[in-house]
């Protein structure tokens, strides 16, 4: 694992809290995305070197809705760069650690995602992230 890629935080309405965070970071929210595949909208913050994701429910089944329903707006998953996700997901799994995705799945932001289960990370949900190259 690189470096932290992003810390991605559940809130309930992007429309009041992008501002906040604005104000906040002192930065402009520079993308918003929707993957539909995991039923969220998202909004991204750089600040330095540093990201931060917003994540909005668009479904009330989704992961998001369910971690906002049992624990309320916060911290939701902090997300590692690596340069080869597959090799990084086979030492993980060869170590014991049980991912909740067998294969990378496209993420926001450009990215092939999984996520490491939480009960083996001390409660933190983990996500690998690898940036797609285009060719």
């Amino acid at each position: 694992m690189n470096k932290i890629e992003h810390i991605g935080i559940a809130v309930n309405s992007l429309n009041k809290s992008v501002p906040l965070y604005e104000l906040l970071l002192n930065t402009s929210c520079y993308k918003t995305e929707m993957v539909a595949s995991e039923q969220v909208n998202t909004a991204f913050f750089k600040t330095g070197e540093n990201k931060v994701e917003l994540l909005e429910a668009t479904d009330e089944d989704s992961v998001i809705a369910r971690f906002l329903e049992k624990k309320g707006e916060g911290i939701h998953h902090i997300a590692f760069a690596v340069d080869d996700i597959l090799a990084e997901m086979e030492r993980l799994k060869a170590n014991g650690f049980v991912l909740l995705n067998e294969t990378p799945k496209k993420g926001a932001d450009n990215k092939m995602v999984c996520f490491v289960h939480p009960k083996q990370t001390n409660g933190v949900l983990i996500e690998l992230c690898q940036e797609i190259k285009w060719v």
